[in-house]
């Protein structure tokens, strides 16, 4: 099956969420994405490098969020994490590549930071969010 385009996209703001709505054989099917995985497997040339060699192990991104987000064409969103990051474009082929890999990849993402003896924990004092 080739990619499906999005029917929905709402944040859930609580659980820092991204829901994705798809029409699926005439049946609407909604998908999470955590902010955390979103922002760790950011298809920006800041987190991924130009080549695998390059790409940067996220950490302390427990508790990141979105601030906003921005279509772009038919094509993808632009994400805006409350960090700062903005900088990687979200195709929609890549947003359901994450979807039908979310388990894989969140395995090999905790995997890679006991590796490298780093935490999704944040350095410093955790900010409450409202």
């Amino acid at each position: 099956m080739s990619a499906p385009m999005p029917t929905g996209v709402h944040y859930h703001q609580r659980s820092r969420e991204l829901a994705l709505t798809y029409d699926i054989n005439g049946e609407s099917q909604s998908f999470r994405l955590g902010a955390e995985m979103l922002r760790v497997y950011s298809p920006s040339a800041e987190v991924r490098g130009h080549s695998p060699e390059q790409a940067v192990l996220q950490t302390g991104m427990k508790y990141v969020g979105l601030k906003n987000i921005t279509p772009v064409g038919n094509y993808a969103l632009k994400l805006h994490f409350d960090d700062g990051h903005d900088s990687g474009l979200y195709t929609y082929a890549y947003l359901w590549e994450m979807i039908e890999n979310r388990e894989l990849w969140w395995d090999d993402y905790l995997h890679e930071l006991k590796k490298a003896n780093a935490s999704r924990e944040p350095l410093g004092i955790p900010l409450q969010r409202q």
